[in-house]
């Protein structure tokens, strides 16, 4: 199948910014966030301490990066003019050269939109805001522009993270495989996401482009939610070994061309005891309601109110951690969220996770995370691994 955004649909995403820059009587937007630059020109990079972004004047995209990146953007992005600084901080710091820049295209007494106000603060990066380099520049925060056009997901988007499902299925199939009581969780996982990866590598073979960890990794682990640690919502690996009885909180979610999926299973190590049978058969139920909630038209807030209802009547609510779910696509988190706070009316081509959990301080922490389309007329469930208790026994 097709690995990445058609150049079209590229096209296509530059002509709507063009008219959202224009409408906000703005005359030129530049954009440091890696993921809004990748949904614009498929390429993908990790944000260091050497600032780069995108900036976008008329029909004109300019790609902003030090002279290490140079070929490689010329390489693989979409349809930009790349102007390249030597280094950071180099001997003259790169947002002077940036300003150069902004000043050949006439800038620095206009309107800017921005996703921030210059490079973010990490790897040691230090330097002026763009609103301190062009101080006569009238500078627009509008993180949002593309934000807005990454809600509802193409057909070729969707096609992709229908595709990690896929990989994620198979992946978590061959961890739940090779789960066993006195082996350590990263053995188990390493084991798994190797065997998932090689099936992948052999099947998609050599790349025209690459993506962040896109099909060349179909990881999958359980992220130290294991036995009462699983009642940590974002517990983070530790070498657990696992043990007779445990309850153990799984999860993958390939990259596909640049887009991902997300699939957690809880599964319990051993026949499970009356307590953990019924809070995992709770868990389903939770999920179940917040899956059918979901409709075209329907607001976010109504699918989390649902999820929250269940909680008051059954007495959870001292086991409740977060909202229902979050939508899903270039992102591991994206807007909107399915959120008691967030009014957004779905629409077809919505993408989220439906992940309510149970987490029971001392005991152990139920969640299930599925990703769910939203189509013209309902929904689809795109992640398919078994969600009932006889298939996630692990005896």
């Amino acid at each position: 199948m097709r690995l990445e955004i058609s150049k079209a649909e590229l096209a296509r995403r530059r002509e709507e910014v063009a008219k959202a820059v224009a409408k906000r009587k703005m005359d030129a937007l530049c954009l440091f966030d890696p993921q809004q630059v990748f949904y614009l020109t498929n390429f993908s990079f990790i944000a260091t301490e050497r600032p780069m972004c995108l900036i976008l004047v008329g029909d004109k995209t300019y790609f902003f990066t030090p002279r290490l990146e140079k070929e490689h953007i010329e390489l693989y992005a979409y349809d930009v003019t790349v102007e390249s600084y030597p280094e950071f901080p180099g001997t003259k710091h790169p947002m002077e050269h940036l300003k150069e820049l902004l000043e050949r295209l006439e800038l620095t007494n206009k309107t800017i939109g921005v996703d921030s106000d210059g490079a973010p603060c990490v790897f040691g990066y230090r330097g002026p805001r763009i609103s301190e380099i062009v101080p006569q520049a009238k500078i627009k925060f509008s993180h949002d522009i593309i934000e807005d056009m990454m809600e509802v997901k193409t057909a070729e988007e969707v096609a992709l993270i229908r595709e990690s499902a896929k990989w994620a299925n198979l992946a978590l199939s061959y961890l739940q495989e090779y789960t066993e009581p006195g082996l350590t969780e990263n053995e188990i996982s390493l084991r798994a996401s190797t065997e998932a990866t090689l099936a992948m590598v052999k099947t998609f073979g050599e790349k025209d482009k690459s993506f962040t960890g896109s099909a060349d990794s179909a990881a999958a682990g359980f992220r130290g939610q294991i036995g009462k640690y699983s009642a940590y919502p974002h517990s983070l690996t530790r070498n657990a070994i696992i043990r007779e009885g445990d309850i153990v909180g799984t999860g993958a979610g390939p990259v596909i061309g640049g887009y991902r999926g997300e699939l957690e299973r809880l599964m319990i190590v051993g026949k499970p005891t009356k307590e953990q049978e019924k809070y995992f058969n709770l868990m389903c139920e939770l999920q179940e309601i917040g899956i059918d909630a979901i409709k075209p038209r329907a607001k976010c807030s109504d699918v989390d109110k649902a999820v929250t209802k269940f909680y008051k009547d059954h007495d959870l609510m001292d086991y409740w951690r977060h909202h229902t779910g979050h939508s899903i696509g270039i992102g591991m988190h994206e807007a909107p969220f399915l959120d008691a706070g967030d009014e957004t009316a779905m629409q077809p081509g919505m993408v989220f996770t439906v992940e309510p959990g149970i987490f029971i301080p001392g005991f152990g922490g139920f969640r299930h995370s599925d990703t769910v389309l939203v189509t013209d007329d309902g929904k689809e469930i795109l992640t398919y691994y078994p969600r009932d208790l006889k298939s996630l026994t692990i005896l």
